[in-house]
């Protein structure tokens, strides 16, 4: 049986709108992509010297295991051009788990739900576009909920198809 995941997707080097596409196509071996949320221009959080990203998240229904989705997520941004030279840095492009399925898992790899995901408005935003009523299985919240209560004020604004104006 598939389980529908959660990937948040986000580029802030180059042509960011042609990597988050070709990332979401690439995603497509894993599983088929069951929706895509609205491209969002996001203003950089902890590390804030560099450019602005475009951010979006994708459901995937996929059959393979959590260790394998991070294998070859690790991969797509490999073969993307990804350089891990700065934590937090600029990146071409990012592909973080959300959520898979109902899942809890805790390894040296992989922690999902993302430990950081209720408190980040440029991963609620558009996960509350497209999943408003999934519920975080620790926090006991939907995402609709969770983005409600969220203190980050960081500028997350919704851009429109083909308009990749960087700050």
């Amino acid at each position: 049986m598939a389980d529908v995941i959660y990937l948040s997707l986000g580029s802030n080097l180059g042509q960011r709108q042609k990597q988050l596409r070709d990332s979401i196509e690439r995603l497509g071996a894993l599983g088929r992509v069951v929706s895509i949320s609205s491209f969002y221009e996001t203003q950089p959080v902890e590390v804030t010297d560099q450019p602005w990203f475009l951010n979006c998240v994708v459901a995937l229904e996929t059959k393979r295991s959590p260790q394998q989705v991070l294998d070859a997520i690790l991969g797509i941004e490999r073969g993307m051009g990804r350089e891990r030279t700065r934590r937090k840095g600029p990146r071409k492009i990012d592909i973080d788990v959300l959520l898979y399925g109902e899942q809890i898992i805790h390894s040296p790899q992989l922690t999902i739900p993302h430990p950081a995901m209720h408190q980040r408005r440029f991963v609620l935003a558009p996960l509350a576009e497209i999943a408003p009523q999934v519920r975080h299985p620790l926090l006991n919240k939907t995402i609709k909920e969770l983005l409600a209560e969220l203190c980050d004020r960081a500028t997350v604004c919704r851009i429109e198809p083909g308009n990749d104006e960087s700050h």
